[in-house]
């Protein structure tokens, strides 16, 4: 059986509505709607092919970039598409570009912590694109350490203005994209300065570029950082080097939502809650983790369809057997579909949760603020690990070919690893989980109640006793045994680090020395997170023949090869016993069996094109080898049969006359 048979052979093996579950992968059928027509619009379109990208130059790569995103920003004017239409559309364009930043860290910037005088002035300027934004906060010297940020601000109250200065190399800003060739305005983060005083870090708008020809302003040294790691990639993001020499920008462009310099350089706390530019935050990371299962699904359904189409060792009467049925690939491959579904539902919630943290700021109610923060950032550090870890670990699935630009892998890859270091590092968050999660076990005792995602831990002394009642595999289906498990584990290993920080007189001695413990403890937390919503995205109503049952087994999966892969902190904190361990083994290996038949159907419920997906071995039809042979000859070196440099060097190899090479 041939690529182009194997496919559709696989699809007729399914077990539910991959229709419905397209809608339930969207979230609704509004959502599948719009994604499905704008990623047809982009797929159609030449102008958006993207084939030769990791064969490009850097100039030409980011002229073409350049292109494409002018182009999408016309279709968008043209087509008169929504917010919604657009974001989606540009998502299907897949390629990074100034606009990345403009609608997702400028506009959000000023609409978070710009007064309403400043949003009626800006944000109609950045909606019509007639000014371009990008958000420079990181600097070369500090990332995730934003209080050391070194720019200045310094107001001078004689002429009503700040003064904008990079006093030292490390404060030059570093890494915003966008910043490098495009940006007109940018968001600059800075230490504010008055009367000799200063008042921490804040947004200012300063325009770095004239708006007649593209020059920067007096003052201002701007550039581009380099080529990135990988082909194309994000090397069609000009990520910029930024620095000031006394650039003087009006009172007025200082963001003053939350916090005001008067004409006389006085400091003043607004009526609005410092409080509300959290609400970005958890956006922001929002958006990282709803990224993390679409590039993580991307992954795997390459990974999924060449799998079935690969065939290796095993012959049967002349016929080998395909690679997605051997159990070592099952293993390595279906708990990335898990994951990226997992990812997915978590994804969904921390939408409503964004929404339910804006309304209660909104009403001044702060109470669940300090978990909601916790909550993002152990989540966007969780999600985006994994799914760095899971894209690689799909190229090692798809062997050899993997390693090809053609598979798509190294690109997404390259493209996607560094959502481990932008928005927050992500060890760096990790203790900010675990700090969170150590205050929240030493509060226990005072009669404050945990809420939110950490409320298993006001059940901490039954937890701490709880025996695992585990006898048969099957035992492992239930949710309650399979919660219990993952929250008494969690809850074990937050007691026990808050019991070992107890004993330094020091606490942030303690913190410091135990903070390889407290990650590990943080990750706990946040798998358990994942775990649970999961289960509760079960609990809802699931419309389509057979679509919960796979959700089920896909949340199954999900869990148990968690429980496996930590299976010491299960073991080392009396969870289960090491039989239990066993038998979840083999209800895991028993799970893979359902879903086989259901593998490729439940990568289709993606609904991605094959432009979207960008791999020769990841294609809807199966048609693998000849197009990947195809593919080959159209590299730059297959140009001519002779290669550039036969005649000054490898000719006078071969003929013994070496003192005439040209070398």
């Amino acid at each position: 059986m041939e690529g182009v048979d194997i496919l559709p052979h696989e699809r007729s093996k399914k077990q539910f509505d991959v229709d419905a579950m397209k809608i339930v992968w969207a979230g609704s059928r509004h959502a599948f709607e719009v994604s499905d027509r704008m990623a047809r619009l982009v797929a159609s379109d030449p102008a958006f092919q993207k084939d030769n990208r990791s064969r490009l130059g850097r100039k030409e790569l980011f002229k073409n970039t350049l292109r494409k995103a002018t182009y999408a920003w016309k279709r968008i004017i043209e087509l008169r598409l929504t917010e919604e239409e657009a974001g989606r559309l540009r998502f299907f364009v897949d390629e990074p570009a100034f606009t990345d930043l403009h609608w997702g860290m400028f506009v959000p910037a000023i609409k978070g912590q710009g007064t309403e005088e400043q949003q009626q002035k800006w944000l109609p300027l950045a909606y019509k694109m007639q000014i371009i934004g990008c958000y420079a906060q990181t600097e070369l010297g500090h990332g995730s350490n934003v209080q050391g940020l070194e720019t200045t601000a310094t107001f001078d109250p004689d002429k009503d203005e700040f003064v904008i200065h990079s006093p030292t190399l490390t404060s030059s800003k570093w890494w915003p994209g966008g910043l490098g060739k495009v940006s007109t305005h940018a968001v600059v983060y800075a230490r504010l300065i008055t009367n000799g005083e200063e008042y921490g870090v804040h947004g200012f708008i300063v325009q770095l570029r004239s708006l007649d020809d593209h020059m920067p302003l007096p003052g201002i040294t701007i550039g581009d950082i380099g080529m990135k790691f990988g082909n194309g990639a994000y090397n069609t993001m000009d990520n910029g080097v930024l620095t000031f020499d006394h650039v003087r920008i009006p009172r007025n462009q200082m963001l003053m939502r939350v916090f005001q310099v008067t004409r006389e350089g006085k400091c003043v706390q607004s009526n609005v809650p410092r409080q509300l530019i959290y609400g970005t935050m958890v956006f922001v990371r929002q958006t990282i983790v709803a990224d993390a299962s679409s590039a993580l699904s991307r992954a795997v359904c390459i990974a999924t369809r060449y799998s079935a189409v690969r065939r290796q060792f095993g012959s049967q009467d002349g016929v080998e057997t395909q690679v997605i049925d051997y159990k070592t690939q099952q293993n390595r491959l279906f708990p990335l579909l898990a994951s990226a579904y997992a990812f997915r539902f978590v994804g969904e919630w921390l939408k409503w949760l964004y929404t339910d943290v804006t309304q209660r700021l909104q009403a001044n109610d702060f109470s669940t603020l300090p978990e909601a923060h916790a909550c993002t950032a152990g989540l966007k550090s969780l999600t985006t690990t994994a799914t760095a870890d899971a894209i690689e670990e799909c190229r090692k699935l798809c062997g050899g070919h993997g390693y090809l630009c053609a598979s798509g892998l190294p690109e997404l890859f390259a493209v996607y690893v560094p959502a481990c270091t932008y928005e927050g590092d992500n060890v760096v968050l990790l203790l900010q989980v675990a700090r969170f999660l150590v205050k929240t076990v030493s509060q226990l005792g005072s009669g404050k109640e945990p809420i939110g995602t950490t409320a298993y831990l006001g059940r901490v002394q039954d937890l701490m006793q709880c025996r695992c009642e585990v006898q048969t595999a099957e035992d492992w289906l239930k949710p309650s045994v399979m919660l219990e498990a993952f929250e008494a584990r969690s809850a074990r290993m937050c007691v026990a680090r808050a019991q070992n920080l107890s004993k330094f007189a020091n606490p942030e001695d303690g913190f410091a020395e135990l903070s390889a413990d407290l990650v590990e403890a943080a990750v706990a937390h946040c798998q358990l997170i994942v775990v649970s919503k999961f289960f509760d995205k079960l609990q809802q109503d699931i419309p389509g023949n057979g679509v919960k049952q796979q959700l089920q087994n896909l949340c199954y999966i999900y869990a148990l090869n968690l429980l496996h892969k930590h299976l010491g902190d299960f073991l080392s904190t009396g969870c289960i016993t090491p039989k239990q361990a066993s038998l979840a083994n083999d209800q895991l290996r028993s799970l893979y069996s359902q879903v086989r038949p259901n593998a490729i159907a439940l990568v289709d419920a993606f609904n991605y094109t094959d432009h979207y997906l960008g791999s020769v071995l990841g294609r809807y039809d199966g048609n693998v080898y000849p197009k990947l042979y195809e593919e080959a000859w159209k590299d730059p070196l297959n140009d001519s049969v002779l290669p550039d440099g036969y005649n000054e060097y490898i000719r006078p190899m071969l003929k013994q006359q070496l003192h005439n090479a040209r070398l």
